[in-house]
């Protein structure tokens, strides 16, 4: 689904919490600064002749979107660390080479943009300051800018292209590349083991009270029913649902079947007979009742990563869950395309022996 970056601020942050897509923007786009405590830095002139706009247009964004430019980095410098910014920018003007090699946006552009700056502001008692990822922000929110509207296209195009590049376009799976995932399928495993058991045990010969029993632990989780996930995430008849949930969904599923397979038993001791599938059905909200205080956090983490995570990296948007969707941190992006994140076949080779001892527990 298209994104519209200038009015959502969830596909904003985003955008902007994917560090390892800001690198690949960073390299290709070609807008250099000054590096500063570890940050590429940038003025509000600078900004303004990127996006080719009057420097009070960039002072109207600022005072409009201020809280959010300052959660992506923005600051105005004064004092004692105004006075080592203004010594970084003396030092880099005095040691850059008069040679240089000329882009659309240059080396020497910006060189010679601090040259006409500094007159103006090496005197000044604060200077406003912007991140490489507030000069990103402002991109996405200048409405007026062609090169800001260009800027906002090449930035989507990089991120779907790095995305690509990581998990080669295979985003169906991309809940398998976070570490946590096997030993959470494997946890789910067994325990799915104890509950179909006890379904086969504790109710009556029924065709339907393995899906039935089954969607409404999916409903009471995530508002859906295997069919209604299949159809969000374009899932054949035969490929498994819950290969492609997330380790905390798995964990919670794990919960409700152990959970409940326990409440089935005792109902089934209790009445000393199995259960007919309309009792085992009245028995599940019961069993929602009593463990509501328990799952309802858990829940509600659940719904907002999987509503969160499905839309940032699938792109898909699960309807009932639209209210639970916000941004997806820096860390999740780190699990799932940074280094901690790795094919499902290779993670399994290089903990085989572990794997091993957990399934057979």
């Amino acid at each position: 689904m298209s994104k519209d970056l200038t009015n959502s601020d969830i596909d904003r942050k985003n955008i902007l919490n994917n560090n390892i897509a800001i690198q690949e923007v960073y390299k290709q786009l070609g807008f250099y600064g000054i590096k500063f405590e570890g940050k590429y830095r940038f003025t509000k002139q600078q900004l303004a002749h990127y996006f080719e706009v009057d420097i009070r247009t960039i002072e109207r964004i600022i005072e409009i979107n201020k809280e959010e430019l300052e959660q992506n980095g923005y600051e105005i410098f004064s004092g004692k660390k105004l006075r080592q910014f203004k010594e970084e920018i003396t030092d880099f003007l005095s040691n850059s080479t008069k040679s240089v090699d000329v882009s659309d946006i240059s080396v020497g552009d910006i060189i010679q943009l601090y040259k006409n700056e500094a007159n103006n502001w090496l005197k000044a008692p604060q200077l406003s300051v912007f991140t490489y990822k507030t000069f990103l922000n402002v991109g996405m929110l200048l409405t007026g800018s062609e090169k800001a509207q260009k800027l906002r296209a090449a930035v989507l195009d990089i991120v779907i292209d790095v995305l690509n590049k990581r998990i080669g376009g295979k985003t169906k799976y991309i809940n398998q590349r976070e570490e946590e995932f096997l030993p959470s399928a494997i946890r789910e495993y067994n325990y799915r083991k104890d509950f179909t058991n006890a379904l086969f045990t504790y109710i009556e010969e029924n065709t339907f009270k393995y899906s039935q029993i089954t969607d409404k632990i999916y409903k009471s989780i995530f508002k859906e029913n295997i069919y209604e996930y299949k159809l969000i995430l374009k899932l054949k008849p035969n490929e498994s649902a819950r290969g492609t949930m997330y380790s905390e969904v798995l964990d919670l599923i794990a919960g409700y079947e152990n959970g409940f397979a326990k409440f089935l038993e005792n109902e089934f001791r209790k009445k000393g007979r199995q259960l007919s599938l309309t009792e085992a059905n009245n028995l599940f909200f019961d069993y929602e009742s009593i463990t509501e205080a328990t799952l309802v956090p858990l829940r509600e983490k659940a719904r907002s990563l999987m509503a969160s995570r499905d839309l940032a990296f699938r792109d898909a948007l699960h309807e009932k869950l639209k209210e639970y969707v916000s941004e997806v941190s820096a860390d999740d992006y780190e699990k799932f395309l940074g280094e901690r994140s790795m094919d499902l076949e290779l993670r399994i080779e290089d903990n085989k022996d572990v794997f091993k001892r957990l399934k057979n527990r």
